[in-house]
């Protein structure tokens, strides 16, 4: 590169984007633009003239995305989240490098996940919401211990882990799944791995942190719904699809289990982080997941913390800096093998193509 600084669209920027990159900038010295809209194929051209395009989870990186932004000389996309099933990694190969951040800080994630468990099993929400508006009643507010129930993981990365750390803190048996089994780390945990079918019998809280592919897209569906206890709870601050909605709204109607606090929604990318308050929700699934009592819903917060943001500003900084020095690039997402792009013998050198 010249000495002309490197131009970055930030696109889905909201406030705490702005100030947490703008902090982080002050290293790095980039061009940074900021917009508020989504990026798909019909907004994808207001990255004309920039060299690196920065996009988050709601974010379409289709293939006629992809075309554009090619065309328009885009030499890198930066995506400051974790996940990449909004990408279109066929398009993109040989077109346009991709890196992400797979490690932000999965404490705050796993956490928010503890939180979401806790709020639901004690019915916090319900508690906070009579009390102040003066009703210290405690009828229909009974909860259950966590201490000796089994929860399910289901994805053993750096989150899935911590996860189990909290819950063996409160004194929970742990079951977990994962196709890549780390079975040393199980042992010193005191963690088993199980069949999926095993995992959903056994559980009392089932606790979702794996990625979406292909394999795991409604992960959770009416078959394995129905091997769940009656009082059984659902967490999933993974991705939306991983649970069949309409699904689980059946469970729900029907009682067929305990109830579900969800972090992540299968069709989020209209709703989530917009203000909705004043208009009508138009998606009869969410709405009616809304209705139920012994539903915790949040809008894809569990990455929002102070640490994580820093984490993801600087880590995403850190990417486009190693473009550009032309170094092997850490976070590259490949397009042959997904996230991992380690082991893959098409790599060159740290980069895909």
């Amino acid at each position: 590169m010249s000495d002309k600084k490197i131009s970055v669209a930030v696109f889905d920027a909201k406030p705490y984007d702005v100030a947490f990159f703008t902090a982080a900038n002050a290293k790095y010295g980039y061009d940074l633009q900021f917009f508020e809209f989504h990026l798909t194929s019909l907004t994808s051209s207001a990255a004309a003239g920039f060299d690196v395009v920065c996009a988050f989870v709601n974010d379409k990186v289709d293939a006629k995305t992809v075309e554009i932004l090619h065309k328009n000389n885009i030499k890198l996309i930066t995506m400051r989240c974790a996940g990449y099933n909004n990408l279109d990694l066929e398009a993109l190969m040989n077109k346009i490098h991709v890196t992400r951040v797979p490690a932000y800080s999965p404490y705050s994630v796993a956490e928010h996940a503890a939180s979401l468990l806790l709020s639901l099993t004690r019915k916090i929400p319900h508690a906070f919401n009579r009390t102040r508006n003066g009703n210290f009643m405690l009828n229909g507010l009974t909860g259950r211990e966590l201490h000796g129930r089994t929860i399910g993981i289901v994805g053993t990365g750096k989150i899935g882990k911590i996860m189990a750390d909290i819950a063996s803190g409160f004194g929970m048996d742990i079951v977990v799944y994962d196709t890549f089994p780390d079975t040393g780390w199980a042992e010193k945990k005191n963690a088993r791995y199980v069949t999926k079918e095993e995992l959903f019998v056994q559980s009392d809280v089932i606790s979702l942190h794996c990625p979406l592919t292909p394999e795991t897209r409604h992960f959770v569906d009416d078959k394995s719904i129905s091997l769940m206890k009656k009082d059984a709870v659902i967490i999933n601050t993974g991705r939306g699809a991983l649970i069949d909605s309409k699904a689980l709204v059946h469970a729900l109607k029907h009682k067929a289990i305990g109830g579900a606090a969800l972090d992540v929604y299968e069709e989020e990318e209209k709703y989530f982080f917009e203000d909705w308050s004043a208009e009508v929700i138009e998606d009869d699934t969410l709405a009616r997941l809304m209705t139920f009592p012994n539903v915790i819903i949040t809008a894809h917060q569990a990455f929002l913390t102070q640490d994580a943001l820093t984490a993801i500003a600087e880590t995403t900084f850190e990417n486009i800096r190693q473009y550009f020095a032309e170094e092997s690039l850490t976070n590259e997402i490949c397009y042959h093998c997904g996230a991992s792009q380690t082991n893959c013998p098409k790599v060159n050198k740290g980069r895909c193509f």
